[in-house]
């Protein structure tokens, strides 16, 4: 089953690799399973961190179970659980190997002779990639740390059967928004100032219910979104309108004012101007008036009251 040349990929990886590109076509499964790994090792709404390098270098070991668990959630039908290894796939034992490097898989000495599902995501460049691979002697490097354990080789690399390389994270607004940005966001101190203030600077960025944990560190963070006294309340007499994925209706309104359409659980913030007629593009009708995106030269006006539906 090995007689293939040690440094190029065998057939079961080559396999592996077409039948999770059929289960997951454009690996929108994996990349949200990858997301949420890095959220849940972040722990945002307790602690306010949201990137890796706010995490503790014991807590950030714990990455690679996560990752490994999400997957075998995310894929459950693709993968089950494996008898030796972390995972089986038809019937073949599947090691999951993490690395918050590029290449950097550690591989112990009982993964050889064996397959491993090698992934890695990088936050701050918003990538991940996903590859099968047929762990030998040959791919690894020939020393080892402390623990017996090695790396793959640059040649041995080439083993490697690839789903998705340099496919594009599930972005973290604010591992991408500028820092001086952050930095006035959580700068106040309670936790409905901080979520105004988020969707204020933060506008036609999509927000996730996850950052708007980690910016209200609260339980009921959801809460200080709301028209009924949270930020679209507030932030209503500046003109700027909060959009959420969970409305059919307000999905439609985004799409129609030309910015990014949020998916369930997201949401978008922009400043809107009455100061058009029929004719201008990218209109729509609410309150009995027409809106469109605001620009800098528009005054500010209430912003109207949008469809729950």
């Amino acid at each position: 089953m090995h007689s293939v040349h040690p440094l190029t990929p065998d057939n079961v990886s080559i396999n592996f690799a077409q039948h999770l590109r059929n289960f997951d076509p454009d690996g929108e499964k994996c990349r949200k399973a990858l997301r949420k790994a890095l959220d849940h090792i972040y722990d945002g709404q307790r602690t306010g961190r949201f990137s890796i390098d706010q995490v503790s270098k014991t807590e950030a070991t714990h990455l690679g179970t996560m990752v490994e668990i999400y997957l075998r959630r995310t894929l459950d039908g693709f993968v089950s659980d494996g008898e030796r290894m972390d995972f089986s796939i038809d019937g073949i034992d599947v090691d999951c190997k993490f690395s918050k490097t590029r290449f950097g898989w550690m591989i112990p000495t009982e993964t050889v002779g064996n397959y491993a599902m090698v992934t890695h995501a990088n936050d701050y460049e918003r990538y991940w990639h996903l590859g099968f691979v047929y762990v030998t002697e040959e791919i690894l490097t020939k020393g080892g740390n402390r623990d017996r354990k090695r790396s793959i080789s640059k040649q041995g690399r080439q083993a490697i059967a690839w789903c998705w390389q340099e496919h594009t994270l599930p972005e973290n607004t604010l591992l991408t928004l500028p820092k001086e940005t952050v930095s006035l966001i959580t700068s106040h101190r309670h936790g409905t100032q901080r979520i105004n203030e988020l969707f204020r600077v933060a506008q036609q960025r999509i927000i996730t219910r996850n950052v708007i944990a980690t910016v209200a560190q609260q339980a009921d963070y959801m809460k200080r979104v709301r028209a009924n006294g949270g930020a679209r309340t507030t932030l209503a007499p500046e003109g700027i309108i909060i959009l959420g994925g969970d409305y059919l209706e307000q999905r439609k309104i985004a799409q129609v004012l030309g910015i990014t359409v949020p998916n369930k659980g997201e949401m978008i913030s922009v400043r809107v101007s009455s100061n058009c007629d029929s004719q201008t593009p990218n209109t729509v009708s609410l309150a009995a008036k027409l809106w469109r995106v605001a620009t800098d030269a528009d005054p500010i006006e209430h912003a109207p009251t949008l469809p729950t539906t």
